[in-house]
């Protein structure tokens, strides 16, 4: 029997260089980056001072207001992604089988502000005036349960929690929901809302952040040799991905077509990559071979690239392993330099800007590649965006706890 064919039709993007996908494209092809102080709370006291925020992002431009103060940050993110995505689709929800019309969305960390509000409330107030919404605020899967009650999608709702690798996982998993034929539509991506108090505290007591806090768009710099850390960054990356026929007979634009997705777990260490880059090679080659392709047909690569010692170095080890003698005629780039990293909405966007270089003939550059590093050795397209005919990208994430996600996307024919 022939595999169903799934393709994107629609595209929304809360981002910290652009809400909606056309100031998000723009962006990317400008180098533009969204890094810089952290102006929601006091930062005196953190190592790291600077994230990629979510700038000029109205939730009641999108949600009732009403139901605007019973969401957390990031399901308000989730919420609005999506409904941009169906209006890029044109999708008419009054008209779609509901049943068929699904959600997956991945998220790493949930309602954190709502956690840190909620508490300090109970431990100045006592238990009796914390709000009856903590919890449904809280929990990873609301963004999800609210996605679907927004959009009133009654097929297959669910929840990935893959850390880093969240919406790199989610749409996956969407797009075997579809493959097997339990849906004929999804809404897929991730949202995350990470700057807060709380995380940027553990973040720093990892070391694991930047903390070139005097020039905040320089701070996000992959796979260079003075790279010191990520930068967080917030936002969601949504995707209405559709069964192909169903998307011919609406007569709709094609952004793309999912055909590859691979998964692994390192079962090594609940933070480091493995030192062989065994798993992170491991999902690419099975996306590729899920693909039916051979790896020196891949033509960009949107890396996890964190900027982080060891993400750099390993990931492009394990690009090494794939692509053998190949591994140099492939354009390379991280747009975490650009976006900061969005945790578990970071996959997600980082399709989008996949789709963008597939549609636009226009590879997204690695800015802040300045001063090369002897074992990060390949084309990283740095500084500034390359014109190039993109058939096939693959997208790559890497999670906390040894997750790794990778999926091909390839232009719709």
């Amino acid at each position: 029997m022939n595999k169903r064919r799934i393709v994107v039709t629609g595209i929304g993007v809360i981002s910290p260089i652009g809400i909606g996908k056309d100031k998000f494209f723009q962006s990317l092809k400008e180098g533009k980056c969204g890094i810089d102080y952290i102006t929601r709370f006091d930062t005196t006291n953190f190592d790291a001072k600077i994230a990629g925020e979510v700038r000029d992002f109205d939730p009641c431009e999108y949600i009732d207001k009403k139901e605007c103060r019973r969401m957390d940050r990031f399901t308000q993110y989730a919420v609005a992604a999506s409904k941009l995505a169906v209006s890029d689709a044109g999708l008419d929800i009054n008209s779609v089988d509901k049943d068929m019309f699904g959600v997956c969305i991945g998220a790493g960390m949930g309602g954190l502000e709502t956690l840190e509000a909620q508490h300090d409330i109970l431990r100045e107030k006592g238990p009796g005036r914390v709000s009856p919404f903590l919890v449904p605020m809280l929990i990873a899967n609301i963004a999800s349960g609210n996605v679907s009650i927004a959009l009133n999608a009654k097929g297959p709702s669910i929840t990935i929690v893959t850390a880093c690798a969240s919406g790199t996982n989610a749409i996956g998993e969407a797009f075997r929901i579809i493959e097997r034929g339990d849906a004929d539509i999804m809404i897929t991506g991730g949202t995350e809302a990470p700057i807060t108090p709380l995380a940027l505290a553990g973040f720093c007591a990892m070391k694991a952040l930047s903390t070139r806090n005097d020039d905040p768009k320089t701070a996000s710099r992959p796979f260079d040799k003075d790279r010191d850390g990520f930068v967080m960054g917030e936002g969601a990356g949504m995707l209405i991905i559709e069964e192909l026929e169903h998307a011919k007979s609406r007569g709709v634009k094609i952004y793309g077509e999912v055909v590859g997705y691979g998964a692994t777990g390192d079962a090594y260490h609940i933070t480091a990559p493995a030192p062989d880059a065994y798993g992170a090679y491991k999902a690419m080659q099975k996306a590729v071979k899920d693909a039916g392709i051979e790896p020196k047909e891949i033509d960009y690569i949107n890396a996890h690239g964190t900027s982080t010692e060891m993400n750099d170095r390993l990931e492009t080890l394990a690009m090494k392993k794939l692509f053998g003698d190949d591994v140099c005629k492939v354009a390379i780039s991280s747009t975490k330099s650009m976006t900061g990293h969005l945790l578990g909405a970071a996959g997600a966007v980082e399709a989008i800007a996949c789709l963008m270089a597939i549609n636009d003939g226009v590879i997204p550059p690695t800015i802040n590649y300045m001063n090369p590093d002897e074992q990060c050795d390949l084309d990283y397209v740095p500084n500034k965006a390359r014109n190039k005919e993109v058939k096939y990208a693959m997208s790559n994430s890497l999670g906390f706890g040894g997750h790794n996600a990778s999926i091909i996307l390839k232009k719709y024919e």
